[in-house]
């Protein structure tokens, strides 16, 4: 079945066409009838045909999905010692659950800055220790699994690697939960097959990261895809958070955004923090300084009161 017949339909919470295509039967003395034929969909593993109930995947202590919004937060890049250290101790206090920084950083251009590597790694597990933060880091390469893996509670595929077929092979023999970023082309369904490549090769732990897709709009680095976070909550059981980091690529807007994220139901955030952005070695001018942050975490808390006390 080619993977384009697939066509999620109309349905909501409360039912429609979902996953059904309309098919009609050779024709009798008296006319056919239009047939509702049952069509699954592409990516079996994930759908929740398969798997009804939402997934919680757990990272460390922290469980990603379980209706309570998970922030993961920390710089683009670690940079020094004691940059993360004061960058975890920063977050934490202001409520975050997960640390992120990134030791191995794909660039588009081969002059950025790339990353530190393995003492980079060794950095980020020490300051996740040290604030009791679960650790969230990006893996390039298959032959680099296992070395972030003894670093690392949960392992980032990154946009540019979502469609690298021999990574997700690799991950999907991995003992870590796997934070699959969406690529900045690629269609809800291409997202979808990329996650069942991990589920099907034996790793059914996995979360799913929108964080912008290329369109046209240039104000903006990305475009940041809500519907596509309310869709792939309809489709799949896995948890699905969203970066609105490089979703904007503006510091003034990652606020709106994450709380925009928050009202259409995503299970976390991803969000780039740096002492002090102005001086970031990648990525500062997205980046929220702790005091945004804790300012930030202050007003989501605030939403998920009113929520909690509007149910």
């Amino acid at each position: 079945m080619s993977s384009r017949a697939w066509n999620p339909g109309s349905a909501g919470a409360g039912g429609g066409t979902h996953g059904r295509t309309a098919r009609r039967s050779a024709p009798s003395a008296g006319g056919g009838p239009v047939v509702l034929a049952k069509q699954a969909p592409p990516f079996r593993m994930a759908s929740r045909e398969l798997h009804p109930e939402n997934s919680v995947v757990r990272a460390g202590e922290v469980e990603i999905g379980s209706g309570r919004l998970v922030v993961m937060a920390g710089p683009c890049s670690v940079e020094s010692r004691q940059q993360i250290r004061e960058t975890a101790r920063r977050v934490k206090a202001a409520g975050a659950d997960m640390l992120r920084g990134g030791a191995y950083k794909p660039r588009t251009s081969p002059y950025d800055f790339q990353g530190l590597g393995g003492k980079a790694l060794a950095w980020l597990a020490e300051a996740g220790r040290e604030s009791g933060l679960p650790v969230v880091t990006e893996v390039l390469s298959p032959e680099d699994v296992d070395l972030v893996a003894g670093h690392a509670d949960l392992l980032q595929v990154g946009a540019r690697n979502m469609q690298n077929y021999a990574l997700l092979r690799r991950l999907a023999t991995a003992a870590k939960p796997v934070l699959l970023k969406r690529g900045p082309s690629a269609t809800i369904q291409e997202w979808l097959l990329a996650a069942e490549y991990l589920l099907s090769g034996g790793n059914p732990d996995v979360v799913l990261c929108e964080r912008g897709i290329r369109t046209f709009e240039t104000a903006t680095r990305n475009t940041l895809d809500l519907a596509g976070v309310a869709l792939a909550k309809q489709l799949t059981h896995l948890p699905v958070i969203v970066d609105p980091s490089h979703a904007t690529g503006k510091r003034a807007l990652v606020a709106p955004a994450s709380r925009a994220a928050a009202a259409v139901g995503a299970d976390g955030l991803l969000i780039e923090v740096h002492p002090c952005p102005g001086r970031a070695l990648s990525d500062g001018e997205q980046s929220l300084d702790p005091g945004e942050f804790a300012e930030l975490m202050a007003t989501l808390h605030r939403g998920e009161r009113a929520m909690a006390a509007g149910e």
